[in-house]
C-alpha cells in the first residue's frame, strides 16, 4: 500500500502528477500549496525541472517512477495515445503503483479508451476515474475548474477531497466513461455557444454598433454566457491566444462526433462547426482560441 495514509477530508497524501502543460502545470501547483507529497512526470523533463523549482516536491524520469507509492496519481496529457503511453508498458503509471491506488485522468479522451484503461487497471487492483475538466487556463491557474467524473464510487469519493484544490465544482456522473461523455456534452455546447457569439458580434460590426456596449445590455439577459461574458472583448479586438486551442477543439468535436455516429446521435450543427474549425486552422489558426470562428466570419465578409 501506498506509504502516506490520506484520510477522507484531503489531509496530505502522495501524490503523483503526469503532465505539466498549461493546465497540469498550476493544477499540480494547488496540490503542492495544499501540502501534498508531490512527485511530477512532463515528456519534456526541463518543464518538471522548472516546475520542482517553482514549487518543491521531485520530479521523475518516467511515469511509473512518479506512481511508484502515490496514493492518487493524477495525469493531464493530449489525446489517447499520449494516455496509453503513460499508463501502460514497462514504465508506465500502472507498473509502479501500489493496490489500492487511485489513478484520475484529467485529459479529454474517448470514453472507449477510458474503458479500456479501467479494465486494465482493474486487472492490477488499482482504481482508474475518468475526470476531465472545464474552465481553460485561467480556471486552472485560479483553482475554478469544473470535474466531470465516471468510475467507482469509492474511487471517487477518495479523489473528491484532494482534486478539490483545483475545482469549484466536482461530481460524479456514473460508472467508467461517464466523465468522458458529459465533457463531449461540454464541448458540443460550447461550440454551438461560440459560433452563435461569433455571428452576433459580427452581425453587430456590420451595422455598425458598438460591440461592447450591445454585449452589455444583451449579457443581463437570456443572451448572457461565460462564453460571452470571457471572450466578447478578445473577440472584438480581434485577438485569440486566450484560452483553448483550435487544434485540440477539432480533437475533441472528432470524439463527440464519433461517439454520436456510434450512439445515433443527430449533431448536424456540431459536425458544421467541425469544418468552421478546419476552415480556420486552414488559416494559420490552429494555436488560436476557440472564439477565433468570428475570424473566419470576418475573412468571409
Amino acid at each position: 500500500m501506498a506509504e502516506t495514509q490520506m484520510q477522507g477530508d484531503g489531509k496530505m497524501a502522495k501524490l503523483a502528477f503526469l503532465g505539466l502543460g498549461v493546465m497540469g502545470y498550476p493544477m499540480a501547483g494547488h496540490l503542492q500549496a495544499k501540502g501534498h507529497q508531490m512527485t511530477v512526470y512532463n515528456r519534456t523533463a526541463a518543464k518538471a525541472e522548472k516546475w520542482v523549482a517553482e514549487h518543491g516536491g521531485e520530479r521523475a524520469d518516467t511515469p511509473r517512477e512518479a506512481a511508484k507509492g502515490a496514493e492518487i496519481v493524477m495525469a493531464c496529457v493530449g489525446n489517447d495515445d499520449d494516455l496509453r503511453s503513460v499508463c501502460l508498458g514497462e514504465e508506465g503509471a500502472f507498473a509502479g503503483m501500489s493496490e489500492g491506488a487511485i489513478f484520475v485522468d484529467h485529459t479529454t479522451v474517448s470514453a472507449k479508451v477510458t474503458r479500456e484503461l479501467y479494465e486494465a487497471a482493474q486487472e492490477r487492483g488499482v482504481s482508474f476515474v475518468d475526470a476531465p475538466i472545464s474552465g481553460g487556463q485561467a480556471g486552472a491557474e485560479n483553482g475554478a475548474l469544473s470535474v466531470m467524473c465516471g468510475g467507482d464510487a469509492s474511487a471517487y469519493d477518495t479523489a473528491e477531497p484532494v482534486i478539490a484544490a483545483y475545482a469549484k465544482m466536482c461530481r460524479r456522473i456514473g460508472a467508467s466513461g461517464a466523465g468522458q461523455m458529459t465533457k463531449m456534452c461540454n464541448q458540443i455546447a460550447i461550440a454551438g455557444l461560440l459560433q452563435g457569439l461569433s455571428e452576433s458580434l459580427h452581425f453587430a460590426e456590420k451595422a455598425g454598433l458598438d460591440g461592447h456596449a450591445v454585449v452589455e445590455v444583451i449579457s443581463q439577459g437570456a443572451a448572457g454566457s461565460w462564453q460571452m461574458d470571457n471572450r466578447h472583448a478578445t473577440m472584438i479586438d480581434d485577438e485569440f491566444d486566450h484560452g483553448f486551442a483550435v487544434d485540440w477543439m477539432r480533437k475533441d468535436l472528432g470524439i463527440c462526433l464519433s461517439a454520436g455516429d456510434e450512439m445515433g446521435a443527430s449533431m448536424p450543427v456540431t459536425a458544421l462547426i467541425d469544418q468552421f474549425y478546419k476552415d480556420v486552422q486552414a488559416m494559420g489558426g490552429g494555436r488560436w482560441d476557440t472564439s477565433s470562428l468570428i475570424k473566419r466570419l470576418r475573412a468571409l465578409a
